[in-house]
């Protein structure tokens, strides 16, 4: 492999394990109401106003949408996480990318968490609290038994490392 085909956001030999597709779908409902709502709303005022001039924020949020439905499968098919031997890697971005190395030693606490629609569609996310507050470690948009497995393993690996401490 030549210096050329290193990537900094690609460690040799590590796989890593993508999120639910699930994922895409939640994402893509709350784009919908988020931008699709207003879209309409805009659309209606502009009927019932005869302005000309409300269209521009109706176009202007069904761009967005479509800017929206565009971009979310991309952003989840970016997301991943890799389980070393003293470590957890976790990967995000496309145009800005992040690889967060979370020491399992590190780690306080891990959260896992699930809004209604998330819950509907059987994902979950988890996220690793260490003690720095920069520290962005979540997995969104796994699948809630791989959430629960996850969350269980790495709470034992961080009091199996931390217990020297």
């Amino acid at each position: 492999m030549t210096a050329a085909e290193v990537s900094p956001f690609a460690p040799p030999e590590v796989e890593f394990t993508g999120v639910s597709p699930a994922l895409v779908r939640v994402r893509v409902m709350l784009s919908a109401i988020w931008l699709g709502l207003p879209a309409l709303v805009a659309a209606v005022v502009a009927l019932a106003t005869k302005a000309a001039w409300v269209w521009s924020f109706t176009a202007l949020f069904a761009a967005l949408l479509v800017w929206a439905l565009w971009l979310v499968p991309r952003q989840v098919r970016a997301i991943g996480y890799a389980e070393r031997d003293d470590d957890l890697l976790v990967r995000k971005g496309i145009l800005f990318r992040s690889l967060v190395v979370v020491p399992y030693g590190r780690m306080q606490y891990v959260d896992l968490s699930a809004g209604p629609l998330a819950r509907a569609f059987g994902i979950a996310s988890v996220q690793l609290h260490t003690a720095s507050a920069a520290t962005d470690a979540a997995i969104p948009g796994l699948p809630a038994a791989e959430a629960a497995r996850l969350r269980d393993q790495l709470a034992s690996r961080g009091e199996a490392r931390r217990s020297g401490l």
